[in-house]
């Protein structure tokens, strides 16, 4: 019997979550998807397909049973079409308790050209290290579990960009999740506005960063 109360707090964790996402313009309409593991571990709550993330309430998100069964709700909701990523990913992380995939502009913009967003601001570095990109699926479709999965198997791996899809996060709280996604925003705008500056100033290659946790990173400068 699933605690009705964590289920309560879970839930409204979640929807504080996701207008935070909304009012960062990190996500609009009712694309991306978030979820949180319940206290018992074997269970999820998520938000259902169609609903938007500035439209989430406690009677319209999915309690999802980790082996794929959904409980019943107050309204005839329809599944996300991002469940089996989110069920796969908590099913091969232990200590992912929180998943956010939302749809970001600015990642999503980057990443279409091709290329791995670099991790080019400090906190980047310090709090993501690499933020791989995971190809479209056969016929340019979205991205699978199957691609997914075995890209966060390492637990090194706190995020990723989707090509062409957005950005997605896990961690230990939505919150935490929620942080990667905003990081991975702001890097991407970071690098375009970098780039812009190189084209327009004629720029080779712009200069190493350098970053402070990286002490050898700063030595071969200064024997530069």
């Amino acid at each position: 019997m699933l605690d009705q109360t964590d289920i309560a707090k879970r839930k409204d964790d979640l929807i504080a979550v996701a207008k935070r996402c909304f009012d960062l313009r990190l996500q609009t309409n009712s694309g991306g998807n978030l979820s949180l593991r319940l206290g018992e571990r074997h269970a999820i709550v998520i938000k259902a397909s169609g609903v938007g993330f500035n439209e989430c309430t406690r009677e319209n998100l999915q309690v999802v049973m980790l082996d794929g069964t959904i409980l019943p709700s107050e309204q005839d909701l329809k599944p996300s079409k991002d469940l089996e990523i989110h069920l796969d990913l908590y099913r091969r992380r232990e200590d992912v308790c929180a998943i956010l995939h939302c749809h970001s502009p600015w990642a999503t913009g980057y990443t279409s050209t091709g290329q791995e967003i670099p991790c080019l601001t400090v906190q980047t570095v310090e709090k993501i290290g690499r933020i791989p990109l995971i190809p479209l699926s056969e016929n340019s479709g979205t991205q699978t579990a199957a691609q997914i999965g075995p890209v966060f198997d390492a637990q090194s791996v706190k995020a990723a960009v989707l090509a062409n899809h957005g950005t997605i996060g896990v961690g230990k709280t939505l919150m935490a999740a929620q942080h990667l996604a905003e990081l991975i925003e702001e890097a991407a705008h970071s690098i375009f506005v970098r780039d812009t500056l190189m084209l327009v100033l004629g720029c080779e290659r712009p200069r190493l960063p350098r970053h402070g946790t990286h002490q050898d990173e700063l030595k071969a400068l200064e024997r530069a």
